[in-house]
């Protein structure tokens, strides 16, 4: 490959448009000047530099009346802008206007503006202020920091506003258009099972790395609160009836992020559990998750998971909640004891394509002694037969 010729000069133009093909986030730095009076401006150029000592730093442009207000202040405060703020970066981006008017904000523990429905603030004392060409490079030591509202945050990109759109299933998804026509094949035989038993059937399908709830036939009493459309990642031990069959490599897959989990202890032991509840699970031909006082934040999670507003923040903490609740799988029947169970699972032995089907009962009644969760599966099993029938 020969390199381009270099001129040594650059066209402001060229400059620009290259560099906007990177992406920046979008921040509001405020302060409060000598007088009292709350300033703030906006920069795309704010940065992590150092984890120990805390240092961040941003690039304001010289000249800037505002920046010099901000010097006033005894400390100043990154505010980073949500997706939804675009109205409240233009206004701070804009010359010649009260910018704080009609802005709500609260002052951060130095003094400094904390912008309300911001992701997080970074308020920090002044470390350095040096000059870079027309701009000034101000380094600034970490007081004091907080998220306040998870969510995506604003980028400006390519002269324009946006957010951060993670990989995520569409309607356009061949598997998934093909588990939606599978799961109303089966719909009548699914909405048998729940008129049966008096609780959720559900369709789950495993479509590329995540599960996805394609259809549910729900009792009065769950009745308005759809999981359809449901999705998360098919991970340890989430999924199991789906590694019916599958080879090494496809365990491996399944179970690595619990080598990750922050909040495990023995991920080796955690590991050989999950191992010996895929052999029951395989043994069996059913799963069983028992239910726990972290179920509300299960489901919390699950649905942040599968919203517009998924961030990678989700996925870790749907690894860190899974790693520490693989005990609460396969657990075994024994004669006189009741179980609070959160989910029983079984495979449809549909035709040898993808996705993959499974059956799922949910929202249980609690205590149910062993003959009536062995009578559950039964159920359960012989709708996943019917529905092989059918589907095949």
């Amino acid at each position: 490959m020969t390199a381009p010729a270099h001129s040594g000069q650059i066209d402001p133009r060229v400059f620009r448009d290259t560099l906007g093909h990177y992406p920046t986030g979008v921040a509001v730095v405020t302060g409060v000047d000598s007088a009292g009076k709350p300033a703030g401006m906006v920069v795309g150029s704010f940065t992590s530099i150092s984890l120990d000592p805390p240092l961040v730093a941003f690039s304001p442009r010289k000249g800037s009346h505002t920046f010099g207000a901000l010097q006033e202040s005894g400390t100043f405060c990154v505010n980073v802008l949500a997706a939804d703020q675009e109205a409240i970066c233009r206004r701070f981006a804009s010359p010649g206007q009260d910018k704080f008017d009609g802005v709500d904000w609260s002052p951060a523990p130095g003094g400094a503006p904390i912008l309300d429905g911001v992701v997080s603030w970074i308020e920090c004392s002044w470390e350095n202020i040096t000059e870079g060409g027309d701009h000034y490079i101000v380094l600034g030591r970490v007081q004091d920091l907080a998220v306040t509202r998870p969510s995506l945050p604003l980028l400006f990109f390519q002269g324009g506003y946006g957010r951060f759109s993670l990989p995520s299933l569409t309607a356009s998804d061949p598997d998934l258009i093909e588990a939606v026509r599978l799961a109303e094949r089966i719909r009548a035989e699914v909405e048998a099972c729940q008129e049966e038993l008096g609780v959720d059937c559900t369709v789950q399908a495993k479509v590329a790395d995540e599960i996805v709830t394609v259809l549910s036939a729900q009792s009065t009493r769950t009745a308005g609160r759809s999981v359809v459309g449901q999705r998360v990642p098919h991970m340890a031990p989430l999924g199991s009836v789906f590694l019916s069959d599958a080879g090494a490599e496809g365990e491996e897959a399944w179970t690595r992020h619990l080598s990750r989990a922050r909040d495990d202890s023995d991920p080796d032991a955690t590991l050989d559990q999950v191992r010996r509840n895929l052999a029951a699970v395989r043994e069996r031909g059913y799963s069983l998750c028992l239910t726990s006082e972290l179920a509300g934040e299960r489901r919390a999670l699950m649905a942040a998971y599968s919203s517009l507003n998924s961030m990678p923040s989700h996925v870790r903490q749907i690894h860190e909640l899974t790693a520490t609740s693989v005990s609460l799988y396969e657990p075994d029947l024994l004669p006189g004891r009741t179980y609070d169970l959160y989910s029983v699972s079984v495979l449809v032995d549909g035709p040898d394509t993808h996705p993959r089907i499974a059956l799922r009962l949910l929202n249980l009644p609690p205590e149910a002694g062993t003959d009536t969760v062995r009578h559950w599966i039964r159920t359960l099993r012989t709708t996943a037969d019917k529905a092989a029938t059918v589907m095949n």
